[in-house]
């Protein structure tokens, strides 16, 4: 039976463009570095707490957020990133992160309450 479509005809050349387009990289929103492969959409303001916008975020930055604080504190900060920033653990991972690669993961440790 012949083929409805040749395998080397117009369409071939259709996926090629396709796939040479270069993806834009977005900022993560905690730590201001271009997100790789895997981007976590967090809610800065929880859901539990009213909270319907997302950020783009790397898992690791997005473990860090969630490992040091409370929904309740989330809700208190809101959207602003500054407010975050002055904390010393966050502030000191920024800082750390910042000479790593977007698809670098690691442990981070567990909730310190």
């Amino acid at each position: 039976m012949a083929r409805k479509y040749s395998k080397h005809g117009p369409y071939e050349d259709l996926h090629r463009e396709e796939e040479e387009a270069p993806v834009e990289a977005v900022p993560c929103w905690l730590c201001g570095r271009p997100t790789g492969e895997t981007i976590v959409w967090h809610h800065p303001v929880p859901k539990s707490r009213g909270g319907r916008d997302v950020v783009p975020m790397h898992p690791i930055c997005q473990q860090t957020v969630i490992a040091n604080f409370t929904n309740s504190e989330l809700q208190r900060f809101g959207t602003d990133v500054d407010a975050l920033l002055i904390y010393p653990n966050i502030r000191k991972f920024v800082d750390w992160v910042a000479k790593k690669d977007p698809d670098f993961n690691a442990a981070i440790t567990k909730k310190q309450r």
